[in-house]
C-alpha cells in the first residue's frame, strides 16, 4: 500500500512539473534571452588640434539591418553620410555656425569579383566617380563596415574659424542617406525602420582645451 502511494506521489509531481513548463511557454516567459538589435550610437568622440586645423575622431556603433544588406547584395549602392557642424556660443543671439564638413561614403557590392568597394568624398558622389577622394576594396562586408564605422583624424574646421576664450559646440551626425537611393527604392523605404539608421552626439569645447 505504501509503495502504491509513493508511486502515485511521484507521478503527480512529474505531471505538475510538466504543466508548469507548458504554462510558462504559453504565457510567453522567455526560455533564453534573445539578442536585441543594436541601437546606433556615437562613441569615443574626440576633438584635437593638428597644426592649424581641428580634426575629429569617432566610432559609430551600429548593426546593418537585414533589408539594407539584402539591397547591397543585389548591387544597390548604399550611401552613409557623416556631418560635423561647429557653432560658436553667443549669449545675445542664436549660436553662430562657423564651420561645416561632410563625408559621403558610398558602399557597393561587385558580384563579378565578390568584393566590396567603398568610395569616400566630401560631397555627393557622381555616377562616374567624380569627386571621390578615396576608394578602397574589401573582401568582406564586415571589413568595409569597420572602415565606415570609424572616423579618424577628419578635418572639420580651421583654427582661424574659432574664437579664443569662447565656448564652441560640435554637432556630429551619422546617417544612412536614403535620398541617394534609386527612386523606386526610395518609395519602398518610406516608413520602414530598417532604413532609419542614424546617430548623433554633441560636444562643447574651447580652442584652448584642444590638445
Amino acid at each position: 500500500m505504501m509503495a502504491f502511494i509513493t508511486h502515485c506521489w511521484k507521478n503527480a509531481r512529474l505531471e505538475l512539473a510538466v504543466w508548469l513548463v507548458l504554462a510558462c511557454t504559453c504565457l510567453g516567459v522567455p526560455q533564453a534571452a534573445q539578442a536585441e538589435p543594436m541601437v546606433p550610437e556615437v562613441s569615443q568622440l574626440r576633438l584635437e588640434r593638428k597644426a592649424e586645423s581641428v580634426v575629429v575622431s569617432a566610432l559609430v556603433n551600429f548593426d546593418l539591418p537585414a533589408a539594407v544588406e539584402d539591397a547591397l547584395l543585389k548591387g544597390v549602392p548604399v550611401i552613409f553620410v557623416a556631418e560635423a557642424h561647429v557653432y560658436r556660443d553667443r549669449w545675445y543671439w542664436s549660436d553662430k555656425k562657423v564651420s561645416s564638413a561632410e563625408r559621403h561614403m558610398r558602399l557597393v557590392f561587385q558580384p563579378l569579383t565578390r568584393r566590396w568597394r567603398l568610395a569616400v568624398a566630401s560631397g555627393l558622389i557622381a555616377g562616374n566617380g567624380l569627386g571621390v577622394a578615396l576608394s578602397q576594396t574589401f573582401d568582406t562586408l564586415e571589413e568595409a563596415l569597420g572602415t565606415i564605422r570609424r572616423v579618424a583624424g577628419w578635418r572639420i574646421a580651421e583654427v582661424a574659424d574659432l574664437d579664443p576664450g569662447t565656448r564652441h559646440r560640435l554637432e556630429f551626425q551619422f546617417r544612412l542617406d536614403t535620398s541617394q537611393l534609386p527612386r523606386s527604392l526610395q518609395i519602398g523605404t518610406l516608413g520602414q525602420s530598417d532604413w532609419a539608421l542614424a546617430a548623433s552626439m554633441t560636444q562643447r569645447f574651447t580652442l584652448e582645451g584642444l590638445k
